[in-house]
């Protein structure tokens, strides 16, 4: 049984190329992952929020995959530990024919928990029809993170999954993410063209970032950490501005393509200083 409802799922994809079939496999392993911390409480008794960019391409239907589960808590729980909830994903996983191998960082002091989940099922215990031939003991791997003590100023919706089973999870709102990606975009060290990506799309959606959140998400970390700096509409352009001019956008391309259907590879090739001030003028006329 379970392998008629794989085997359907994929094909809703409509797969075009072996990466999108790996990209594809990992999605559905994320939707297995997320129903299981959902009915393991993590949105509901601890008061997690699902966001960034796999909560943008699950439930906001975004064109790009992502790799990892990306979660914040609405309170400051410095003490937080994913081991309950992995127990759970793990038995789930079990009755699913999904095995996974689990690590978590449980000595790791900082703001951001992190965990792992691998599985080797596809191919081994799960052998769905593919489209395109793989390598069974290629693993799937799944990143979390949750941050206890995020910028405040959030706000929230409740959406629902109807992949594997029907469930609740919480998730951020576009402003108040689009107004995080800012700041992650802004605060980086390194060029991470998945965040200008979604940059593009949260501007073609006419999302207007939350302003307050995003002073308190610089204030929190990166070059303007403690600095109390009150975000206008003349701040994001003029900061956004000089960040456009300084990033490679050659290894901007690079880091997202992989994460494109085949299709919308070829609209990288726009990519380029012109191209985001473009962009950025038109996040100006909504601020």
């Amino acid at each position: 049984m379970i392998h008629r409802v794989l085997e359907e799922k994929i094909k809703e994809y409509a797969v075009t190329s072996a990466l999108d079939q790996e990209n594809v496999l990992q999605e559905i392993v994320q939707l297995y992952v997320l129903a299981s911390l959902s009915r393991a409480g993590l949105f509901s008794s601890t008061q997690a929020v699902f966001h960034r960019g796999t909560c943008l391409r699950i439930v906001h239907g975004m064109n790009r995959f992502s790799e990892d589960l990306d979660f914040f808590l609405k309170r400051p729980e410095p003490g937080f530990s994913w081991k309950r909830y992995l127990e759970h994903v793990v038995r789930d996983g079990y009755g699913e024919g999904l095995g996974f191998d689990v690590q978590s960082k449980a000595e790791d002091k900082t703001a951001v928990k992190k965990a792992f989940l691998r599985t080797d099922s596809f191919g081994k215990d799960l052998t769905p029809a593919l489209p395109y031939s793989r390598d069974p003991r290629k693993l799937i791997k799944v990143k979390l993170e949750i941050d206890v003590n995020p910028p405040v100023g959030s706000t929230f919706e409740t959406r629902y999954l109807a992949f594997p089973v029907t469930t609740a999870i919480t998730t951020q709102s576009l402003e108040s993410g689009f107004a995080m990606k800012i700041g992650a975009m802004l605060c980086r060290t390194y060029v991470k063209g998945r965040d200008w990506y979604d940059f593009i799309w949260y501007v073609n959606k006419k999302i207007a970032p939350d302003l307050e959140l995003l002073s308190r998400s610089i204030d929190q970390q990166g070059p303007w950490a403690g600095q109390g700096i009150e975000v206008d509409p003349g701040w994001v352009e003029t900061t956004l501005r000089k960040r456009i001019a300084e990033i490679d956008w050659q290894a901007a391309r690079r880091d997202v393509e992989r994460f494109l259907p085949l299709r919308e590879q070829e609209s990288l090739n726009l990519w380029d200083r012109e191209f985001f001030l473009h962009h950025l003028a038109l996040l100006v006329r909504y601020l």
